[in-house]
């Protein structure tokens, strides 16, 4: 009986990883075709995409490194931005059941495993949760290293092919992501963290700090999201 929920549990998630190729494929090309710009080998930033795996990240720190900045310096920044890591994770902690396994699987958090997860996890059963990650996160993280090498080897002749693909392939992430926390929005709690975390981003994003856009709205939505949620206890213990 268990063996059956393992298999159905990673059968789920990599059925739910397979819409997250419509957004990773594109954004991964993109970045190899950049890395190769950069002086970057196909190698090189194929490699990056499977020990980094960091989204944006991985944009700032191939454009810090060809810009001669010091190394330190576009680690620094890469750490940075990855920061809203520290937010995510603890969030999820609810829906976890205890496993050895997650120190490993937390490479494959990301934004859009994160809102995939906070959407899915609530409803499943303990015994599936471990497999789902997996499965997911493997889709996710092979369709990357996937387009990155794809970007390395092909990505300059397919977009002198079609050049409107340098306009369209950095929005299909964002769009995936928005399309996923989009459930949230049902929740009035969530509705106002959200809110508030997209408008700092666009906020920061506007202004001349603009690396510390995404870092800065996770921190705020948490920061929100914790008042909220603290207020509504609040209210029900009193009521209580």
């Amino acid at each position: 009986m268990s063996q059956v929920s393992s298999k159905s549990g990673l059968k789920q998630g990599i059925i739910d990883g397979l819409p997250l190729l419509g957004g990773y494929i594109p954004v991964a090309i993109s970045f190899g075709v950049i890395a190769i710009q950069a002086g970057f080998s196909t190698l090189e930033a194929t490699l990056i995409s499977v020990f980094i795996y960091a989204g944006a990240s991985q944009f700032l720190l191939v454009a810090m490194v060809a810009s001669g900045a010091p190394l330190w310096l576009a680690v620094c920044m890469t750490l940075l931005v990855n920061v809203r890591h520290v937010v995510y994770a603890p969030n999820l902690v609810p829906y976890l059941p205890q496993s050895k396994a997650w120190p490993y699987l937390m490479h494959g958090l990301t934004d859009q495993i994160f809102a995939l997860a906070h959407t899915r996890l609530p409803s499943m059963e303990d015994t599936k949760k471990v497999d789902w990650f997996k499965g997911v996160s493997m889709v996710a993280w092979f369709s990357w290293i996937l387009g990155t090498a794809l970007g390395g080897i092909a990505g300059d002749s397919l977009t002198q092919k079609w050049p409107i693909l340098d306009s369209v392939m950095p929005f299909a992430l964002p769009a995936l992501f928005v399309v996923l926390l989009a459930p949230k929005f049902s929740n009035k709690l969530w509705s106002v963290t959200l809110l508030v975390t997209i408008s700092i981003a666009l906020f920061v994003a506007l202004s001349s700090f603009k690396n510390a856009a995404i870092p800065l709205a996770a921190l705020c939505g948490a920061l929100t999201f914790y008042l909220l949620t603290s207020h509504v206890e609040r209210t029900q213990s009193h009521a209580n």
